[in-house]
């Protein structure tokens, strides 16, 4: 086929070739094939049409156009650094960090030019109010609370933007030098006084454990003097009682025996190599030998 056979079918066949150009460049354009991680926001002579989601969509070609293609992905914004003056006017410098996601991107390409410099701007003012009602102690120790609170607040703030704030942290309390050797200077008093009521409380307790201890050994050595004393009167009864009924030659017979059994322990001594008897000693074997004569 020759180049004028070519040019004489193209000129015959020209407005079907137009016609189908046409059909595939309206096809092409009424097809939006929409990332997972996207939405797109679709206008129609200006004005707010639709708002694309992931996967095929189907929009008017030529009236319809893609004006944003908007991420919904987890963003974070940079770590701003901010001052606030506690309740205790205390001047701290805080550092925070916000993660935020678009869950409506109408009113976020609608309603805020910038939103990561509008949520920046928001989360260093309400830093600054929440700060502002507690001490210094208190920012230290309720950190957590503190960051609930504040992401409370900037949700509330960005809700009207459409955009969810998914992750608030407070990274950072810092403190000039002259308030940071002030609270060393009141750390080390404290330890010190700690220490001195442990040392105190020591020293109480030792001496309530030894009084303890005398009182103990007192009652120990009280029961035992009362035991020995219940031990002498049961013998001294028993004394009584034998004396009363047998006379008094019972007693006579026990003074006796005990007076033979002391020099019967004195004789058998090894460490005595002569034992010198009383006078009274002679008679006192006398007697209890007639006494035990007297009871066989």
């Amino acid at each position: 086929m020759t180049e004028q056979q070519i040019l004489d079918l193209l000129g015959s066949n020209l407005i079907w070739i137009l016609l189908a150009i046409l059909i595939f460049a309206v096809i092409f354009k009424g097809i939006q094939i929409v990332p997972q991680s996207e939405q797109y926001v679709v206008e129609r002579f200006g004005r707010l049409r639709a708002v694309l989601g992931p996967g095929i969509n189907f929009i008017v070609p030529f009236l319809d156009v893609v004006r944003h293609k908007v991420s919904i992905l987890e963003r974070q914004l940079p770590n701003a650094s901010q001052d606030a003056i506690t309740r205790d006017n205390v001047l701290v410098e805080v550092e925070t960090s916000v993660f935020y996601r678009i869950t409506q991107p109408e009113k976020t390409v609608y309603r805020i030019r910038d939103a990561d410099a509008a949520i920046a701007t928001t989360v260093a003012g309400i830093v600054r109010a929440e700060i502002g009602k507690m001490d210094l102690d208190d920012v230290q120790a309720n950190r957590s609370a503190l960051i609930s609170t504040i992401k409370a607040a900037v949700e509330d703030a960005v809700d009207d933007w459409g955009i969810e704030v998914t992750r608030a942290e407070l990274l950072d309390v810092n403190l000039d030098e002259a308030t940071r050797a002030a609270m060393l200077q009141q750390l080390n008093a404290e330890r010190a006084r700690r220490a001195q009521v442990t040392e105190a409380e020591g020293k109480k307790r030792a001496v309530e454990l030894e009084a303890d201890g005398e009182l103990y050994a007192a009652e120990q050595t009280a029961k035992a003097r009362r035991i020995q004393a219940e031990a002498e009167a049961y013998a001294t009864g028993v004394v009584a009682q034998a004396i009363a009924d047998n006379g008094l030659e019972a007693a006579q017979y026990q003074v006796a025996l005990k007076q033979v059994e002391a020099l019967n322990a004195l004789g058998n001594s090894p460490s005595s190599q002569t034992v010198l008897v009383p006078a009274q000693a002679l008679e006192a074997f006398g007697n209890a030998f007639n006494m035990l004569k007297g009871k066989s």
